[in-house]
């Protein structure tokens, strides 16, 4: 049995300011700290219900953030950054199951801590099919594509909340309370990894109960941008469709190209500088 784990930081209990997850700043060793420790909370939970193989991809910031050597379970890692499925690379049909770990709410979720929604400097908002989506939501099309389930997510309620409409029965640990954008009340590093573990162990538990992500196909994802520009730039590819002065639409009967056209989006918004 092969688990896919997809790690952020930003979800991580007690990271709550942007200094704590950027490589190169002084709070930045601590926090990874923690957040291999959940990554390993996650594996090991998964290992101990049967689970034998693991792929972690690395998908916060430059995406090299992990020890490799740490990692439990001999677990594959993969890292490093322009990876065309971007936080999905290395998905496949074989998988079993993925896990969203240290996941975080979109850019317009109230109250959850460092929302944003991949590139928070463009994005101000992305629906799936007219639900609010964050990451976990975007990246479940991946998912979809290749007909494995989502079965566990790690982070605040907010992300739950929203992963948990596109994906039905995921076993969510919630590992802290958001307060605001910049606050929350997080579980000790040591229950949150508990958390991880048992309902990692149950996600795996439930999979024969679990279906691919519930998302119809035909898809649409609309982006809101935060100026123009941006959006010029989005239209530029071939397929985003300009719905309004700061607005583009995506329309995909296939999950994996609509995921792939987005990030394409993403990647071009990002080599903009104002």
């Amino acid at each position: 049995m092969k688990v896919f784990v997809s790690s952020d930081m930003e979800g991580t209990a007690g990271v709550v300011d942007w200094e704590q997850v950027r490589s190169g700043s002084p709070a930045y060793p601590a926090f990874v700290e923690l957040l291999l420790a959940e990554v390993n909370a996650a594996i090991e939970g998964a290992a101990e219900a049967g689970a034998t193989g693991f792929v972690v991809n690395d998908s916060h910031g430059r995406m090299a953030n992990l020890p490799p050597d740490r990692l439990a379970g001999r677990a594959r890692y993969l890292s490093g950054r322009l990876k065309p499925r971007y936080m999905m690379e290395g998905l496949d049909g074989s998988f079993d199951a993925v896990f969203f770990v240290s996941y975080h709410g979109s850019m317009s979720a109230h109250a959850s801590t460092l929302s944003h929604t991949y590139f928070p400097a463009a994005f101000s908002e992305v629906t799936l099919n007219g639900a609010v989506v964050g990451e976990a939501g975007i990246n479940a099309l991946v998912a979809k594509h290749h007909g494995v389930p989502v079965a566990l997510v790690s982070g605040d309620e907010t992300t739950a909340a929203e992963v948990e409409k596109v994906c039905p029965g995921i076993r969510a640990a919630v590992v802290k309370r958001s307060v605001t954008r910049f606050a929350a009340e997080s579980l000790h590093p040591h229950a949150a990894c508990e958390l991880i573990r048992e309902q990692a162990r149950a996600a795996i538990g439930d999979l024969g109960s679990l279906a691919p992500p519930a998302i119809d196909l035909p898809a649409t994802l609309r982006v809101r941008f935060h100026n123009t520009d941006y959006a010029d730039l989005a239209t530029r590819i071939s397929g985003v469709q300009r719905t309004g002065d700061l607005a583009a639409s995506i329309t995909d009967a296939d999950p994996l190209a609509l995921f792939t056209t987005f990030v394409t989006v993403v990647l071009l918004c990002r080599g903009f500088v104002e």
